[in-house]
């Protein structure tokens, strides 16, 4: 089964693509205006079977667009709480830190991108330990 991970945000949104195990094929943070464009193509190239999103930030309007735009694939929502520190977290265990950076506590490093992407990965992940 694959899932695809979505953070919904007002101007741009986070999408992953992850397997049943937790593994992240694909993950991106996209513009929230060309989303909608691009998800149906995203999902049939990967054989996305279940979407899993966040429920805080425009979630219910976000809810209504996929339903509309991916009418065949369910959706689930699961609790966004904490998800962005647990993103950061994440994005310093895909890329390390390198030189000065490796000398200040994780808790002051700031990614130097976006990580609704990576937030969209730690939703399913979450998704994947309730249904378990």
């Amino acid at each position: 089964m694959t899932y695809l991970g979505f953070d919904p945000g007002k101007d741009k949104c986070g999408v992953a693509v992850v397997d049943r195990t937790g593994v992240a094929s694909y993950h991106e943070v996209l513009p929230s205006d060309t989303l909608l464009e691009q998800l149906p193509a995203l999902c049939a190239q990967w054989q996305v079977s279940q979407v899993v999103m966040g429920d805080r930030t425009t979630a219910k309007q976000w809810q209504k667009k996929l339903t509309q735009a991916l009418s065949e694939i369910p959706i689930a929502l699961v609790d966004e709480h904490y998800s962005t520190l647990a993103a950061r977290d994440l994005y310093w265990e895909m890329y390390p830190p390198q030189g000065f950076q490796r000398l200040m506590p994780q808790g002051m490093r700031l990614p130097p991108r976006p990580i609704d992407d990576l937030v969209a990965i730690i939703l399913v992940r979450r998704y994947l330990q309730l249904s378990a």
